[in-house]
C-alpha cells in the first residue's frame, strides 16, 4: 500500500503542469515586465523629441559646413607649401612664374598699382606680409587693365603690374596659391582677392605693407 501511494505522488510530481498553473507563471512574468515597458516608454515619452531634434541639428549642421567649404573653393587655384622665407640678396630664380613664396628681398614691395614691372624678390616679401599680387601681360588691353586697377584700389594689401613673360593673360598670387584666368572680368579674381589679401595663409599677418620700396601710381 505505501508503495502504491509513493508511486501515485511520484506520478503528481512529474505530471506537466496545469493550465491553470501556467497561466499563472505567464500571469507573474507579464507582471514583472510592466515596470521594464512603462522605463522605455517613459524615456522615449521624455527624451524622444530632443534626440530626434539633436539628431536633426547634427544632420543640418554637416549640410552647412559642406556647402560653405566647397563655396570657399576656388577652380583653378594651385597651392604649393614648404616655401622658404629666407632674406637674401640679388636675383632669385624661382619655380614658378611670377613666384607664390620662397627666398626674398629683405625689403617689401609697397603695395597699389604700378604700371611698369616690380622685382619678383620684392613682391614676393609683400606676399609674406598678406598682400596679393596680381599681374597681366603687357599687352592687355586698356579697357581689361582699368578693370584690374578697379578691383585692387582701395586694397591696402594688394598690388597689381605688369608681368612680362606671363603665362596667362592675368594671374593673382598670394603666399602659397596662385590663380590664372583669360580675361581681367573673371569673377574669380575678386574672390581670390577676398580670399587670399591677409587671408589664412599669411606668415606674417598685419606686417606692413608700405614703407618699403616702390612709388605706386595709385592706391
Amino acid at each position: 500500500m505505501k508503495s502504491e501511494e509513493h508511486n501515485r505522488q511520484q506520478t503528481r510530481r512529474n505530471a506537466p503542469p496545469s493550465q491553470e498553473q501556467a497561466a499563472k507563471r505567464g500571469a507573474r512574468q507579464a507582471q514583472q515586465q510592466k515596470p521594464r515597458r512603462k522605463v522605455r516608454r517613459s524615456f522615449w515619452r521624455r527624451w524622444g523629441w530632443g534626440v530626434a531634434a539633436l539628431v536633426l541639428v547634427l544632420i543640418v549642421g554637416v549640410i552647412v559646413w559642406a556647402v560653405r567649404a566647397q563655396a570657399s573653393e576656388i577652380a583653378g587655384v594651385v597651392t604649393y607649401k614648404n616655401l622658404s622665407r629666407d632674406h637674401v640678396t640679388g636675383k632669385v630664380t624661382y619655380p614658378q612664374n611670377p613666384p607664390v613664396g620662397g627666398a626674398h628681398n629683405a625689403i617689401w614691395q609697397n603695395c597699389g598699382i604700378y604700371r611698369t614691372p616690380v622685382a619678383n624678390e620684392n613682391a614676393v616679401h609683400s606676399l609674406e606680409h598678406g598682400a596679393v599680387w596680381i599681374t597681366y601681360q603687357p599687352q592687355l588691353g586698356a579697357q581689361d587693365i582699368a578693370q584690374l586697377q578697379n578691383l585692387v584700389r582701395g586694397h591696402s594689401y594688394a598690388l597689381l603690374s605688369p608681368y612680362p613673360g606671363l603665362p596667362a593673360p592675368v594671374v593673382a598670387s598670394a603666399w602659397g596659391a596662385q590663380l590664372r584666368v583669360t580675361s581681367a572680368p573673371d569673377p574669380r579674381l575678386a574672390q581670390f582677392l577676398k580670399k587670399y589679401e591677409q587671408g589664412p595663409q599669411t606668415p606674417e599677418p598685419g606686417a606692413p605693407c608700405s614703407g618699403g620700396t616702390g612709388t605706386p601710381d595709385k592706391r
